[in-house]
């Protein structure tokens, strides 16, 4: 799994008047979450911009590098924007362990024309766009492919179809459609 990059400070003040003098100075406010404790820090925001829009949504792990050289590996857990200005206005993260297994949520992507588009005019519909996976940090996977190229008309693709790397144990109910194609009449029915 590739490995990104973020410089980050800590951080005393906290408050709507502290982060927004941050924000001013080019900074966002951050907090790195672990196990029951919060610490407050700073990134600088077009190094997250730049980061989020590269990576587009897929998990992606994150070296914290602080000024004074520490090192912490972390994941990104959410990020805030300005509806209105479309700013980053926020983000957290969630350090991990190399040697500790995580429970993310990774996407989703369907590869291929099925059979039953193709051939029998059907539709094809994916009803699971994201998948719960538990790994280690370094094994997450940056998203599942699953090629819906052979799927009939009438046919589904489930979760427990799906093939994962070694070492990432899918945590959804294995029952759940992933995609399905369905026939016209089905879907004038519907």
């Amino acid at each position: 799994m590739e490995r990104y990059t973020i410089h980050c400070e800590p951080r005393s003040e906290t408050g709507k008047g502290h982060a927004r003098s941050l924000r001013r100075s080019g900074y966002i406010p951050a907090v790195l979450y672990r196990a029951g404790r919060s610490t407050p820090i700073k990134v600088r925001r077009e190094e997250m911009v730049k980061f989020i829009n590269s990576t587009m949504g897929e998990q992606v792990m994150i070296s914290l590098r602080f000024a004074d050289g520490g090192e912490k590996l972390a994941l990104l857990k959410d990020y805030q924007v300005d509806p209105v200005k479309g700013q980053l206005l926020h983000t957290d993260f969630y350090e991990v362990s190399l040697k500790e297994k995580v429970r993310v949520t990774i996407s989703i992507v369907l590869k291929g024309e099925p059979e039953g588009v193709k051939k029998e005019g059907g539709v094809l519909q994916q009803v699971l766009t994201e998948l719960e996976v538990e790994c280690l940090p370094d094994k997450i996977p940056p998203h599942i492919e699953i090629d819906v190229s052979g799927l009939k008309a009438g046919e589904s693709i489930h979760v427990s179809d799906i093939q994962v790397p070694e070492g990432v144990r899918i945590t959804e109910d294995p029952e759940e459609v992933v995609a399905t194609v369905t026939t016209p009449t089905e879907e004038a029915v519907t």
